[in-house]
């Protein structure tokens, strides 16, 4: 497979998923600027990234520390890195020093991972981060995130309690095959709303990370501001190796 051709069809699919998300936000009543795209590059080689960057794109995320570690001191310095997904203790410190351009950390899942964040953020002494809490909306014991009946107590925490992260929002991953049910997406707003009104925020400034490669014109419509797009923007993931967080 030539990797050029490949690089040329990453370039024509990311027009392509953009123009329908900006059809979706205008479905909803939103401008497309009013949707954050994190193109999710797993298993992609940093010349494919290089492509869509060079397309204009910013946003980038990525699911493996090692992975995100390894990519983004090859690529430009105002790319927009987003971790997607449960973080261990341990990789906190070599992600946030390989990555100083981390913009957000979307899967804080618990009030262990919240505090690490929290130490090793002020012991670098970059600028606050900013974090998604990351909700299991589809009940799922195999994924991550914290009850909905617990995303209060997470998101307060992460507000008040760690002076070194910004709470921005929540997020969800969905259900098995990576896509998610009305019922999931409603469970996450009604969760923001929950948030919003214990800690006296307005809902437009906390963010809704759902939708993905499967969903996500669904998710722009119920109101989501940050959709995370990979297979269908750089084609099927490759798993060359077993690989680890």
């Amino acid at each position: 497979m030539a990797a050029p051709a490949m690089e040329g069809l990453a370039v024509t699919a990311l027009r392509s998923a953009m123009l329908r998300v900006r059809q979706a936000a205008e479905r909803s009543g939103r401008r497309s600027d009013q949707v954050r795209v994190v193109a999710v590059s797993k298993t992609k080689p940093v010349s494919l990234i290089r492509q869509v960057y060079d397309a204009g794109h910013r946003c980038f995320g990525e699911n493996y520390v090692q992975e995100i570690n390894e990519k983004a001191p090859q690529l430009p310095e105002d790319i927009e890195w987003h971790f997607i997904g449960h973080l261990q203790s341990n990789k906190v410190k070599p992600l946030l020093a390989a990555v100083p351009n981390l913009a957000m950390v979307e899967g804080v899942d618990n009030e262990k991972i919240a505090n690490q964040l929290d130490r090793v953020v002020s012991g670098i002494r970059r600028k606050p981060l900013k974090v998604l809490v990351q909700v299991n909306t589809s009940g799922e014991v195999s994924k991550s995130g914290v009850e909905p009946s617990g995303c209060v107590e997470l998101a307060k925490h992460v507000k008040l309690g760690c002076p070194n992260l910004e709470f921005s929002g929540l997020m969800t991953i969905g259900m098995p095959d990576y896509s998610s049910t009305p019922e999931n997406f409603r469970r996450l707003l009604n969760c923001r709303i929950e948030v919003c009104k214990a800690l006296g925020m307005a809902e437009e400034q906390c963010e809704l990370s759902m939708g993905m490669s499967g969903d996500f014109e669904q998710a722009i419509e119920m109101g989501s501001t940050n959709v995370r797009i990979g297979s269908t923007i750089f084609g099927p993931r490759e798993y060359p190796k077993k690989e680890q967080n």
